[in-house]
Order: structure tokens, then sequence, then C-alpha cells
């Protein structure tokens, strides 16, 4: 038996139908399930983030799902600890991890090997840096980070306060540019014996389950759901609110643009994001991609999958 540690990977892009296809795979695999989404990490936020329901796990246990608030900082490096602490514990069981998700960077995290600046949050340097942003603006703190570590500032909009602060915080705190902890960004992990798939189909028709997700978060409450996140106190402002499916119905319900247009911009936004993430997953050639139109159906698709495990890993 190797001392590896069994792992599969599924991802794709949103919409592509990764959650159907993981929950019967896992099903027939005597696998448990752990999400690599950065958005379904936060508690309230279950529509606009398509995050599965309770019935459609069908008893298959989930992993970082509703971990935080959606005013409370999740790090990629929280999610490298966690998602490690469960991938041994479900290999432990004699049963398979399956990471199932579209966040390139927290898949990355596990699939190469990244080190994180591990620094404690430094409440005083941040209100610091906002009070400098609020004096002299975001282009000031920007302009800041491009001395120190121009190479990081430019993988950030100049707009992305906290990526930012974030950024002069490691170096603050440990004399060192963040990208010099991201030197390993493409090195491949060897702690796992790895099974990648991708699911893709045409762009086509990638885009029509896009606009019918849309129109059925809609149809499901994703406006009353911004809404109550409002009145909860939950900011605009935070990275979580500022999501896609979030943002644009805010924009509506602070009279911004009209139902309509928002629900158009939502779209357009998801089918945008939709391509970034294709374009992040083919940069790694360890994924064996699967057209869902070439099988009929999730059983057949999971069948495929399950193949393909079983001529690598040992369980």
């Amino acid at each position: 038996m190797s001392e590896k540690n069994n792992l599969l990977v599924i991802v794709g892009p949103t919409a592509i139908g990764k959650t159907a296809v993981s929950i019967d795979v896992a099903k027939k695999l005597n696998g448990e399930i752990i999400s690599a989404d950065s958005m379904q990490i936060y508690k309230y936020m279950d529509i606009g983030t398509a995050k599965v329901k309770p019935e459609e796990m069908e008893g298959i246990p989930h992993y970082l799902i509703d971990v935080v608030y959606p005013d409370e900082e999740f790090t990629v490096a929280d999610f490298k600890q966690h998602a490690e602490n469960y991938i041994k514990k479900i290999n432990q069981a004699d049963k398979i991890p399956v990471l199932v998700g579209g966040s390139g960077l927290y898949l990355n995290s596990i699939v190469y090997e990244l080190k994180f600046a591990r620094i404690k949050k430094n409440d005083e340097f941040r209100r610091k840096c906002e009070e400098l942003a609020a004096i002299h603006g975001i282009e000031y703190l920007y302009n800041s980070l491009n001395k120190v570590d121009p190479v990081t500032s430019s993988k950030i909009s100049p707009n992305d306060i906290k990526r930012i602060i974030r950024a002069l915080e490691v170096y603050n705190e440990t004399g060192k540019p963040m990208s010099y902890f991201n030197k390993n960004f493409r090195n491949k992990t060897d702690k796992y014996n790895l099974v990648m798939i991708g699911l893709n189909t045409d762009r086509a028709t990638l885009y029509s389950r896009i606009e019918r997700r849309v129109d059925m978060m809609i149809e499901e409450g994703l406006i009353e759901e911004v809404r109550k996140l409002l009145d909860m106190g939950y900011s605009r402002d935070l990275i979580s609110m500022q999501a896609i499916g979030y943002k644009e119905i805010i924009s509506y319900l602070y009279g911004e643009v009209s139902l309509e247009e928002a629900i158009d911009l939502l779209k357009r936004n998801t089918r945008r994001f939709a391509k970034r993430q294709l374009t992040w997953f083919k940069r790694d050639d360890r994924i064996k991609w699967v057209d869902i139109k070439q099988f009929d159906g999730t059983d057949e698709i999971s069948d495929y999958i399950i193949n393909q495990v079983n001529n690598t890993l040992s369980y």
C-alpha cells in the first residue's frame, strides 16, 4: 500500500455540473467531498453561490461549506490547512476524498507546492493603511506596494484594497515580499496519488447552462437572499458581498440599475468568470478533460471518472 494519500480532484467552470457528478462519484466510490469553492465557505450565502442543498447531498459528507460568516476572513492558507486535514482523515477512514470546485487558487494550494506567509493579522498596521487610503486614496497604497513588491502588485487590481493591504502586511511583518512566498507557484506536488478530472463542453452549451442557472437563482430567491444579508448589516464593501451574484443584485437594490440590467450583468460576469476559470485550469497538464456532451447524463460521466480512478489509485 502506498504511503501517499489518495486524492480525486474534479474541476471545471461554473454551471458545468460538478456538484451532481461529484456526488454520484462519491456514492459509487465510498468517497467524501471537500468543497474548493471560495464563496461557499460563507454562511447565509446559498443561492448566489449555487451551494449544494442538504437534500442533494444524498448522505455524502461535505466539508468546507458554511465555515465562516460573510464578514470573517478566510485565507487560501486557511483553506489549505483545513483541506489537507480532511484529505488525511478521509484516507485514514479508507475512503476517497473528492476535492471539487472552481476556485483556482484554492485548488492550486493543494495540488501545487505553494508556500504561504503564515503571519497573524496586525490590526494596528491595517488601520494605518486604511487611514492612509482614506487620506491619500487607494492609489497611494497601491504605489507603495509596487515599490516593495512589483510582482504581486501586477497581479492585484489597483482597487482591491483588502489584497493590497494584505500584501503590504506580509512585507511589513516578514521583511520579504509576498511574491517570495509564491515562488513555487507552478511546482507540482508529489504528496498524493492524484487523479484530476476537468468537466467542460463547447462554449455555446456552457453559456446556455450559465444563463439557465442565473434565471433559476432569481426564481429561487436570490434577490431576497441579498436583501436579507444587507438587512443583517453585511456591507456591500465586504469581499464576500462583492462576489458575482451579489454585487449585481446589490446595485439593483440600491437603485443603481434596473432588475433587467442587473440580471444581464450577472449573466455577463458569470460568462467571463467561466472563461477565466478555464484559462486557469488549462495550464495544468495533469487534468484529463471530459466533454459532458459526449456522455448520456451524470451516471455515464461518473462511471468514466471511476474507471480513471480505478486505473490509477490503490484503495
